[in-house]
């Protein structure tokens, strides 16, 4: 085994997948059935029907940009604020984002954050991460679905290819990039991203969907929402997709990589009183997903189901309840296998202090049983494993000068079963010399705690010898400072900038150490690398006409890790990440004439270092006509550029090129 990329190399089974066997003709596509049932109402004269219930097209218009400015976002402070007034690097993917720019799966549409560093590996891998470190293994982001933490304690990350939703039904995607520890907890070092899927009061009446290209077997969604009552709503969904594959570079493995994934679930949504809300969600998944492009097929599944109670006491103050039950099932093949449960009830309040002061505190309590079926030579010891997390938070808003100046202190305080006790705090600075400006500062402490490859992996050559590599019972957690200088602008009524310039300082990150001679085994995961990172994040919207809006951004990042004097990194520090220094993104998007709609993403990536990775500009359009208020057809081609790119080599498994896609897609409404 080379010692390059050890850590990656060694854990290569965590992304090990398989295709599905393929029975085509014995049975009809998704998005074939799909287009039957549109078709079927087509004949029945559905489209012919003008009542009320039929989704008005006004309600597809974009939002302006005095809207948008004013669109309250969560994520930063646990409570809505508006994003113009945030003290944060944090940008917005709106619905109307997504559905412009035909991005197919969640990990598509987080391309459209230009503050994340977002890489497709294969067809169903992907490399996500914010201020980088990113790689397929990324560990410093922390993601959300409405609140439900989507976590692996397997390496202190998220596994892309069963992060679904029904894109249609997301409102917003909050994407912070910068540490969220305090607020947020373990794992918000780099950044967060909060999917906020919509109320079911949004989505009522009848939703279908179908599309197929050439690389796109199938993709299709069908959901019916109602009411029970005025108070009382709900939605049901099904959702699924075929994947095409990615294209080989070499012979070394020229098979299909195909991605099938399936994904069903239900929302409620209740007004218990006028101070008084509940949701109830659930979900359930089954997936094929297939990176090594191998026979032995691996299957993941799932199901979650969370419940939220807010209680409004007046416009300063309010508390929150909400658990979840998360369950995951993954065959990473030849037999290893995780099953992991999680239990999660999280509580919040925040009330008005006197006149200057808004105090928001929490806790929650985490419980996560994780079993893991061992291979002989490679796995998790012990295999089962309950880890524990208990936490508490407290942040209080300072209003200096009225409507001017606020300051915000706050620190979280965290127990988790490797390291004991973490703090996390932070402190941020707002002035707001007029309405339209905000210019902020923060200072911030985030740590990323050990995952059980860190503490508990464990890989063979053989059981008469010592293992070759091993995690160490003395692996400490990552730390993260964060100063971060930040300015956001309105300079025109058609136009906001904003632009956040960070400079973090990284200590115990992971490195690879060698055992004693003459072998030099067992190779140990330590804390032996630091180092620091700096750069900036642009970003704009424009409204060029009532018709017709602009956004995007652009990101500098630099990066200098180091081994510790003293110590050894058989990676020389390199194994955690593979960065663009320079990213550019702009989106546009138009209403025209006839129902008409045109949309493009431009999105240049830099080179990456090591790995070397050629830069590469992408190109998307997506067409759209609405043939009347209910139905909707668009044609898609992604990656027009060239016929196939590469855009990120993993450690395991052998790189593959992105390819074009063109698809053709048609949507109901009823």
């Amino acid at each position: 085994m080379p010692l390059k990329k050890i850590t990656q190399e060694s854990t290569k089974n965590l992304c090990c997948q398989c295709n599905t066997s393929k029975q085509a003709g014995n049975q009809l596509s998704l998005s074939r059935a799909l287009l039957a049932v549109i078709l079927i109402l087509i004949s029945n004269g559905v489209f012919s029907q003008t009542q009320d219930t039929l989704l008005s097209s006004s309600r597809l218009k974009k939002l302006s940009l005095e809207e948008l400015m004013n669109v309250e976002v969560t994520s930063v402070s646990k409570h809505p604020e508006k994003l113009n007034e945030a003290a944060s690097a944090i940008q917005v993917i709106t619905q109307n984002d997504i559905r412009n720019s035909g991005a197919k799966t969640l990990a598509e549409a987080l391309k459209l954050a230009a503050n994340l560093q977002v890489a497709q590996v294969n067809s169903s891998q992907w490399a996500i991460s914010a201020r980088g470190f990113d790689n397929v293994l990324a560990n410093k982001l922390l993601v959300m679905v409405d609140g439900r933490v989507v976590y692996t304690p397997l390496y202190a990350g998220v596994f892309w290819d069963v992060q679904n939703v029904m894109l249609e039904d997301v409102d917003r995607i909050e994407v912070i990039s910068g540490p969220g520890g305090t607020m947020w907890g373990e794992n918000a070092v780099n950044g967060v991203i909060n999917i906020i899927t919509k109320s079911s009061k949004d989505t009522k009446g009848l939703f279908v969907e179908g599309a197929a290209g050439n690389n796109l077997p199938g993709l299709g969604s069908i959901r019916y929402g109602g009411k029970i009552n005025d108070n009382l709503t709900y939605r049901v969904y099904g959702t699924g997709f075929d994947m095409g594959t990615s294209a080989p570079i070499s012979n070394v493995n020229t098979k299909d990589d195909e991605w099938p994934m399936y994904q069903g679930g239900f929302r409620m949504d209740w007004d218990a009183s006028k101070k008084d809300n509940v949701a109830l969600m659930a979900n359930v998944y089954y997936g094929k997903p297939n990176p090594n492009a191998i026979d032995t097929p691996v299957v993941t599944r799932g199901n979650n189901i969370e419940a939220r109670w807010t209680h409004k006491i007046s416009e300063k103050s309010d508390y929150q309840l909400q658990a979840y039950y998360d369950e995951t099932y993954r065959n990473l093949g030849g037999g290893l296998i995780e099953e992991l449960k999680t239990y999660d009830l999280d509580w919040q309040n925040k009330f008005g202090l006197g006149q200057r002061n808004i105090v928001t505190y929490g806790a929650d309590l985490r419980l996560m049983d994780d079993h893991v079926t061992n291979l002989e030579l490679i796995g998790f010891f012990p295999g089962h494993k309950t880890l524990y997390l208990y936490s508490a938070f407290v942040q209080d808003e300072f209003i200096l000068i009225k409507n001017h100046l606020l300051f915000t202190a706050g620190v979280k305080s965290e127990h988790n079963s490797y390291t004991g006790l973490e703090y996390q705090p932070n402190g941020r600075l707002s002035w707001m010399p007029s309405k339209s400006e905000t210019i902020w500062a923060a200072v911030s402490r985030a740590v990323r705690t050990p995952s059980r490859i860190d503490r508990d992996f464990a890989e063979y050559i053989t059981l008469s010898l010592p293992p070759l590599l091993e995690g160490s019972s003395d692996f400490i957690s990552e730390t993260l400072i964060a100063y971060e200088l930040g300015w956001r602008l309105e300079p025109l009524k058609n136009l906001s900038l904003s632009l956040a310039t960070f400079y973090n300082v990284y200590d115990n990150i992971r490195s690879a150490e060698p055992g004693p001679p003459p072998f030099f085994i067992p190779i140990i995961l330590g804390n032996d690398v630091q180092g620091n990172t700096y750069g900036a994040e642009l970003s704009a919207t424009y409204q060029l006409t009532s018709w017709w809006k602009f956004r995007g951004g652009y990101t500098y990042l630099r990066k200098n890790l180091s081994v510790k004097p003293g110590t050894v990194d058989l990676n020389d520090a390199t194994a955690e990440s593979d960065d663009p220094q320079n990213q550019f993104l702009i989106q546009s998007y138009a209403d025209l004439p006839c129902g008409l709609e045109l949309g493009a993403v431009v999105r240049y990536v830099d080179k990456l270092p090591n790995p070397y990775v050629s830069s590469y500009t992408g190109l998307d359009l997506r067409i759209g006509w609405k043939v009347t208020k209910a139905v909707e057809l668009s044609m898609v081609g992604q990656n027009l550029q060239n016929k196939s790119h590469l855009e990120f080599i993993p450690a395991s498994p052998a790189p593959r090129d992105i390819q074009r896609w063109i698809y053709g897609k048609i949507t109901f409404r009823l």
